[in-house]
C-alpha cells in the first residue's frame, strides 16, 4: 500500500500513527508544514510565509495566504505522488489541505478541537469543517462525544468509525519506573504528579497550578512535573513566580516517545486539566498503561474510561480547589493511590490497544482501496 499521510510531523501521535504503516512494510509519505525526522518516512515540507501562526482555532487573515499556499502545494504533491490512499489528520488544517486535491479514497481523522470547539469559534472555521467531512470517504475519530459533534455537522453517522489511537502497552508499562528521572529532577522519594498537556489555553494548565499551593499545606515536600511547551509556558512560569511555588514545579519541555512512559512510570499521578478532549486523551490513556492513578477533568470521554473512585478522579473543570482535594486524597493514600494504578492498567489492556486499533486503520484502508479500484475498473 501507497499511503499519504497529510498531518502535523511534530506531533508524537502523528509518528505513533505512520510508524504502523512503515512497520508493516507500506510506503508512507508525509505531508506536513513541520519537519520531524521519522525513519522510514518520505517528508514532504509545506510553506510557511512570514510570521503566520495557523491554529485549529485561529486563522487570522494574514494566515490566509499560507493557508492556501499549503492547500494548493499538498494538492500538487498528492498529484505527482498518486497514492493509493490519503489519510489527513486534523479537519481544519491537514484536513481541508488534503481535500481540495479531490483525491479519493481519502480518510479525513478528527482530533477533537477541530470539530468540538473550532466551528463555533468562527462561521470560516465551520464552513471548512463541514467541507472537509462531506468530501471524505470515511471518518475516524476515538470518542463519541466527537462523533456527536460531526453529526452536528451534517455527516452522516454510518460514515464515522470510532478508532482509538490506541496505546502501546507493550512500551507504555509500570516497569519503565526509572530512578534516575527522579534523581535528575531533585525529586527523591517525594510525591511526584506528572501532566503531559501542552500549554495552550484549551488545557487548561492554569488551574493545575493555582491548586498546587493548596496542595503543598497538606503535602509540603510534593513535586510537580510539567512536561509540555506552548505558547503560555511564559505566563505559566510567572503564575508559578507569583504564587511562590517554584521550588516545588518542574519544567521538563516536551518528551521524546522514548521518554514519555518513563516518565509516567516514574511518577505516583497523572492530572490533565483540559477544557476539552475526544475520547480519552492519549497522555491519560498512557498514564494508565504505566499505572498510575489519574484525576481528570469532566469532559471528552472521560467517564467511559475512568469510573470514579475505581481508578482515579474526575472534576469538574476550572475547579482548583476540587482538584486539590482529591490530589491530596490520593498522596495520602499510597496503597489506595496503588490500587487505582492496577485497574487502570488492565482497563488499556483490554480496550485501548494500539495494535488492535491500528489494524482496524490498515483494514478500512485497504478496504477502501478495493472499492476505489472496482469504481475505477466500473467506468472504463
Amino acid at each position: 500500500m501507497k499511503i499519504c499521510f497529510v498531518a502535523n510531523a511534530e506531533s508524537i501521535h502523528t509518528e505513533r500513527w505512520v510508524r504502523f504503516f512503515i512497520n508493516k512494510g507500506h510506503e508512507v509519505h508525509l505531508i506536513s508544514h513541520k519537519g520531524r525526522k521519522i525513519e522510514g518516512v518520505i517528508f514532504h515540507k509545506l510553506s510557511t510565509i512570514g510570521n503566520s501562526k495557523i491554529t485549529t482555532e485561529r486563522i487570522r487573515f494574514v494566515d490566509l495566504l499560507t493557508f492556501c499556499i499549503r492547500a494548493i502545494q499538498t494538492r500538487r504533491i498528492i498529484r505527482k505522488l498518486k497514492p493509493d490512499i490519503v489519510h489527513a489528520h486534523n479537519v481544519i488544517l491537514s484536513g481541508f489541505y488534503a481535500s481540495i486535491s479531490k483525491f479519493h479514497p481519502i480518510i479525513i481523522t478528527a482530533w477533537g478541537t477541530d470539530v468540538l470547539i473550532a466551528p463555533k469559534v468562527s462561521v470560516l472555521l465551520k464552513k471548512i469543517a463541514k467541507y472537509v467531512l462531506k468530501n471524505a470517504d470515511v471518518i475516524t475519530c476515538d470518542g463519541l462525544n466527537t462523533k456527536e459533534a460531526m453529526v452536528k455537522l451534517d455527516v452522516g453517522a454510518d460514515k464515522i468509525k470510532i478508532i482509538y489511537f490506541g496505546i502501546d502497552t507493550k512500551k507504555n508499562n509500570p516497569v519503565q519506573r526509572d530512578a534516575g528521572i527522579r534523581e535528575r529532577l531533585n525529586i527523591g522519594n517525594s510525591p511526584m504528579l506528572i501532566s503531559l498537556r501542552s500549554f495552550y489555553p484549551v488545557y487548561n494548565i492554569e488551574s493545575l497550578i493555582q491548586a498546587i499551593p493548596i496542595v503543598l499545606m497538606e503535602v509540603p515536600d510534593a513535586r510537580f512535573v510539567l512536561a509540555g511547551t506552548g505558547p503560555e509556558e511564559n505566563s505559566l512560569k510567572d503564575l508559578i513566580t507569583l504564587l511562590n511555588i517554584a521550588d516545588k514545579v518542574i519544567f521538563t519541555g516536551s518528551l521524546s516517545g522514548d521518554e514519555i512512559p518513563k516518565y509516567l512510570a516514574s511518577a505516583d499521578l497523572y492530572v490533565s486539566t483540559s477544557l476539552s478532549d475526544s475520547g480519552l486523551a492519549a497522555s491519560t490513556g498512557e498514564a494508565m498503561a504505566c499505572g498510575l492513578s489519574v484525576i481528570v477533568t469532566d469532559v471528552g470521554g472521560n467517564r467511559e474510561w475512568i469510573e470514579e473512585g475505581k481508578g482515579g478522579y474526575i472534576v469538574p473543570v476550572k475547579n482548583p480547589q476540587s482538584l486539590a482535594e482529591k490530589i491530596i486524597f490520593l498522596f495520602k493514600n499510597k496503597d489506595l493511590n496503588k490500587e487505582f494504578g492496577e485497574i487502570n492498567r488492565k482497563i488499556i489492556e483490554e480496550r485501548q490497544d494500539y495494535y488492535k486499533e491500528m489494524e482496524k486503520m490498515e483494514h478500512i484502508c485497504s478496504d477502501l482501496i478495493e472499492n476505489e479500484t472496482r469504481f475505477q475498473l466500473g467506468n472504463q
